[in-house]
């Protein structure tokens, strides 16, 4: 454990990132601040100011043990209170390419919450630090530098209601845990600092959630079906048992091909699914709500590590840098792996240096993000470079995926990386490879010859 490295610590928002944050900061810092602008405590629905909550959101298997490691016993709270532990390879059924992959235990478990009741649990371990503190329900509106701009030295900040005035926290050092919709950029660039370079693709994604209580099972053994939009079928959905009793459904099309939010074009978006398991699901089931579409354009990274000066006291940390496509689940878990690299520093007995840790965040974010941006470009409609490289990827990962139809040692190999506890490169090793040629062989005209 490290010493105190500062006195107070303003953390911009109340999301899970901004959670996981402030378990990191609190072993730095003598006072951790949240601020947000919804009602925070003992909320266990969806929030104004995180419309994805109503929406499947989760851990991935790495994310799932970064998790456990900011709250020891998290896990098995959350499965007391009745969320369904899953593992990713072993009772996640997975249909890729129109195809159900082999399963196996692979120990790359996960808790099937829903986000609300996910920030809740997570929310109920900060609320018990003595340092922390919520201020609810008062906005942010913008940072404070130091008068030669070098350093951010606190936040503005406005409690909702009539008679409130703005007033200033200062603070050794200010995180921004504010979502895709940070303001960070613009009040760089109001203090002279260089515009925040950005990159991303336009994937056109949009994707309507409903919940059920069901008549019947249609999930066998497993806790999970989930069906992987493809060049042949771009649509895909996830189909998952989740707290109290509820299942939870999500289905998503990309390039502007989004599923209808009347129950009857709803539901039949989802008979067209490549998983006949999950029509069959909800044709009797009882909806707990109506369907709810969000809309998500664009893939988007904010480089702040490329930035050629940043100022000091300032970190940004989760989709304020990082939105990849929520398809693939990444995002929360790319918020627990920062928050994990900074409380290691933190227990150094060192303060973040904000460029440095800038590095580190996009250290962290880079697999991940060019994992998820190639498989975007297997759409021919999403525009975007399609290097040699990118082509061999797209050949090997659709043979290893038939492949992991016979075997299942590749689904877990696949879900390995898929879930960030692996790097890709994993997948090249000989043993794998030589997998991947033997069970795909015999079907190599339907991918579309060598690679």
């Amino acid at each position: 454990m490290g010493s105190e490295v500062g006195n107070r610590v303003v953390v911009l928002g109340g999301s899970i990132t901004a959670l996981f944050a402030a378990s990191a900061l609190s072993e730095g810092y003598r006072e951790v601040v949240l601020v947000d602008r919804d009602e925070l405590i003992d909320v266990w629905d969806a929030r104004r100011g995180a419309p994805q909550g109503r929406h499947i959101n989760g851990l991935i298997a790495r994310g799932s043990r970064a998790m456990e490691d900011l709250f020891p016993e998290i896990t098995a709270q959350m499965v007391t209170a009745g969320c369904p532990l899953t593992d990713l390879a072993g009772t996640v059924k997975w249909y890729m390419n129109g195809r159900a992959l082999a399963q196996t235990r692979a120990g790359l478990t996960c808790v099937a919450a829903r986000r609300p009741v996910m920030e809740a649990h997570v929310r109920r371990r900060i609320a018990a630090l003595k340092n922390v503190t919520f201020m609810e329900r008062t906005d942010i509106t913008g940072l404070v530098f130091s008068a030669d701009k070098s350093r951010v030295i606190g936040a503005r900040v406005q409690r909702q209601g009539e008679g409130n005035h703005e007033e200033t926290l200062t603070a050794d050092l200010v995180v921004d845990a504010t979502g895709r919709g940070s303001r960070t950029p613009v009040w760089l660039e109001a203090q002279g600092y260089q515009r925040v370079p950005e990159e991303g693709t336009k994937i056109g994604l949009g994707y309507v959630t409903r919940h059920y209580k069901l008549r019947h099972d249609p999930f066998g053994t497993s806790h999970s079906i989930i069906s992987v939009a493809s060049p042949d079928n771009p649509r895909g959905a996830i189909f998952t048992k989740s707290d109290g009793g509820r299942v939870e459904l999500t289905t998503y099309g990309i390039m502007g091909d989004h599923p209808p939010t009347d129950p009857e074009g709803f539901n039949q978006f989802v008979k067209s699914l490549s998983a006949p398991e999950i029509y069959e699901g909800i044709s009797d089931a009882e909806p707990l709500d109506d369907p709810v579409l969000f809309k998500f354009p664009t893939t988007l990274r904010r480089r702040y590590e490329l930035m050629s000066r940043f100022p000091d006291g300032l970190l940004v940390l989760g989709d304020a840098v990082c939105t990849p496509n929520p398809v693939f689940a990444q995002a929360q878990t790319l918020a627990a792996l920062e928050a994990l690299a900074l409380r290691d520093l933190l227990r150094t007995g060192q303060a973040p240096r904000s460029k440095d840790f800038m590095r580190t965040v996009g250290r962290i974010i880079d697999p991940a993000w060019e994992m998820t941006e190639a498989i975007n470009l297997t759409f021919p409609d999403v525009e975007g470079k399609r290097t040699r490289k990118v082509q061999v990827l797209h050949a090997y990962m659709k043979r290893l995926q038939l492949a992991a139809t016979k075997d299942a040692s590749l689904t877990e190999a696949f879900m390995r990386s898929a879930g960030l506890v692996d790097p890709l490169e994993a997948l090249l090793r000989p043993s794998v490879v030589w997998r991947v040629m033997r069970h795909s062989r015999a079907e190599m005209p339907l991918l579309g010859g060598r690679i």
